[in-house]
């Protein structure tokens, strides 16, 4: 049971999205995809802090961090044609509906597409949702982009999240290092598998699955 690495993950999200898109890449796991967008390619990546024709990561030498880094506080680049603005601009252009996919990372995704995401429920950790729930509100399309277990082997795809939801029935689509699997009704369509068969996805996933 080989997984995908997080590089090859990557890729097999960034096909997926079409030309012409505007696509807000989450924190975390999800910010990788923007350096597996071929160049010539016109995904125009927005980041919640006010950045739309965001580019892959800087080459070595050529970051500026004190004002062109992510949402995560990463450093990127700026496309040609790309700009940066405000905040209330940015969220204007998510709660307005004007992204055609959001990428998040989750913590857990549930059978329903119910998103938990920000808080692993420790009352010392992060104090508040951020803009992930904008995101899954505002955004067409809702893909998740995650390992398929935790760093213990518990599933991460389960029937109902345990953990603070960020969003009730907001997710379309998941990619994990093992799978491709589209919610559909309450159901959990498996399009592609990785490193393993049907039956191993199924022993590693808490939620029922079904073929495609």
């Amino acid at each position: 049971m080989t997984p995908l690495t997080h590089a090859e993950l990557a890729k097999v999200v960034a096909d997926d999205l079409l030309e012409g898109w505007h696509v807000n890449l989450g924190i975390g796991l999800p910010t990788s995809v923007a350096d597996a967008i071929p160049a010539g390619r016109e995904v125009i990546l927005h980041s919640e802090n006010g950045i739309l024709g965001m580019g892959p990561r800087p080459a070595p030498g050529k970051a500026q961090p004190d004002f062109l880094i992510n949402a995560g506080k990463q450093p990127v680049t700026l496309l040609e044609g790309g700009s940066y603005f405000d905040h209330a601009t940015s969220f204007a252009i998510v709660r307005g509906g004007h992204l055609d996919a959001a990428v998040l990372g989750a913590f857990q995704v549930s059978e329903a597409g119910d998103l938990a995401n920000w808080s692993l429920g420790d009352k010392q950790g992060v104090p508040g949702v951020g803009g992930a729930m904008d995101l899954a509100a505002g955004a067409r399309r809702v893909f998740v982009m995650m390992e398929h277990v935790t760093r213990n082997g518990r599933p991460k795809i389960v029937t109902e999240c345990t953990l603070p939801l960020t969003a009730r029935g907001a997710v379309h689509r998941i990619y994990t290092d093992h799978a491709v699997i589209d919610v559909i009704d309450d159901r959990l369509i498996v399009r592609r598998i990785f490193g393993t068969d049907f039956e191993g996805l199924q022993s590693i996933t808490a939620a029922p699955l079904h073929k495609d």
